[in-house]
């Protein structure tokens, strides 16, 4: 075997091994916190920082000297020149003035620095974070949502252990029946159909546990997709009743976002019609320069240069002020008609969940009942088998029925403290 081979082959070793390690049991926050650090989404948290952190910083430059360097050339057709009469008084004195070349060049630098912008800037600023907070609160909504999936596939888990353990209970009264009348065919007191049909039933239900086997095992699968860890078992959650009050959902702080962020719009609106005040400095070397009645003479660059201040007011903000004030009040408007439509909406699904609890509740009340006196009827037909009374088909239909009663007992509870959950996932908890 080749070096590539082997290395080849290690990797593929190795690259199991932490899928493996982590096969283990799990609780429901467990699951839902792993699904939550394994899924795609919580690393576009660190996108969304770093994104906003790059805008912070590239406002924040607006305060630093804004520095323009250039260079230029041109040859115009008309330069600034003497009147011809004091050209004419000049030459009488021996004094030669022809005026300015029409090739005139230049390389220079302006340098401006902002001492006052209004507020400008640090409204920039705050726009910037609160895009940032929306960005979060809407990838923090989408996230959320992983938690359902995370409920529906660990109470399916559950619900399939417990319907496989009740399946085992059957088969073991079917088997323990099987071998009574296994024997009573032996002495001679019962058919060979009524053996036959214990057996087959018997069959029958190890048949179905197979499928319920192979159904617990795709949703372990699943649920060992999300959460990035191999899924041995899940533990059954306590009934932990949630609170009656108050919603916590990231929705609402989504719409808390986006209000914030129309309110720092708002602000940077009214600081876009503040005057500007800035110092500057220019200076450049060429010809000509600031004294052009000297450069008519020389003919030669010079460097020169200048320094003041600058008081700008741009009030063409004034004329879409109105309209944008409406787009704001609008942005605003739809914010908190979202947060109601979401509050109704919840609030529906709250009452629905609560009706579904109490459903589940006083079917529970009922199932102990029923399985109790579904027993009793059970081991009186079995009494009955053993003296010839009845046939195996009578007996059969009341183990089935029995194991129907705890059956739906066992789905009760499991959907019952899955709407308990439910409800927590519902407002926010």
């Amino acid at each position: 075997m080749t070096i590539k081979h082997l290395r080849s082959k290690l990797l593929w070793l190795t690259a199991g091994l932490p899928m493996m390690a982590a096969a283990q049991t799990l609780t429901l926050d467990a699951c839902q916190q792993q699904a939550a650090d394994h899924y795609p989404l919580t690393r576009r948290y660190g996108l969304i920082a770093r994104t906003t952190a790059v805008a912070l910083a590239d406002i924040g430059t607006a305060w630093l000297p804004q520095v323009n360097a250039y260079a230029q050339a041109t040859v115009q057709d008309k330069v600034v020149e003497l009147p011809d009469a004091l050209t004419a008084t000049m030459r009488q004195g021996g004094l030669t003035m022809e005026g300015l070349n029409r090739g005139q060049y230049k390389v220079g630098v302006d340098v401006s620095q902002t001492l006052y912008d209004g507020g400008s800037i640090a409204r920039s600023r705050e726009i910037a974070r609160r895009q940032g907070d929306v960005a979060t609160a809407q990838n923090e909504v989408s996230l959320y949502a992983v938690r359902k999936r995370v409920n529906e596939l660990y109470f399916g888990v559950l619900l399939t252990d417990e319907l496989l353990r009740l399946n085992t209970d059957r088969c073991e009264l079917l088997r323990a029946n099987e071998r009574q009348v296994e024997s009573m065919l032996k002495g001679g007191v019962a058919m060979e159909c009524d053996y036959h049909a214990l057996k087959a039933e018997r069959l029958t239900a190890e048949q179905a546990a197979t499928e319920l086997k192979s159904q617990r095992q795709q949703l372990l699968r699943q649920l060992a997709i999300l959460t990035g860890t191999a899924v041995e078992a899940v533990v059954r959650p306590p009934m932990i009743e949630p609170e009656t009050t108050g919603c916590n959902r990231p929705e609402l702080r989504l719409a808390d976002a986006r209000l914030l962020l129309t309110d720092a719009e708002e602000k940077a609106l009214q600081s876009g019609l503040l005057p500007r005040v800035n110092i500057f400095a220019s200076g450049y070397y060429g010809y000509p320069g600031y004294n052009m009645y000297g450069d008519m003479l020389r003919h030669r660059p010079s460097l020169n240069g200048m320094v003041g201040i600058r008081i700008s007011w741009n009030i063409s903000g004034l004329y879409t002020r109105k309209t944008d004030k409406a787009r704001l009040q609008l942005q605003r408007a739809s914010a908190e008609n979202e947060r109601e439509t979401f509050l109704l909406n919840n609030r529906i699904e709250q009452l629905a969940e609560e009706e579904e609890t109490a459903r589940y509740r006083q079917l529970l009340d009922a199932d102990d009942a029923i399985i109790e006196l579904r027993g009793k009827v059970r081991r009186s037909y079995e009494s009955k088998l053993r003296h010839g009374i009845i046939e195996t088909t009578s007996l059969l239909q009341e183990i089935n029925k029995e194991n129907g009663a705890r059956t739906a007992r066992s789905t009760h509870e499991v959907q019952l403290l899955k709407s308990l959950y439910d409800r927590k996932y519902t407002m926010g908890q």
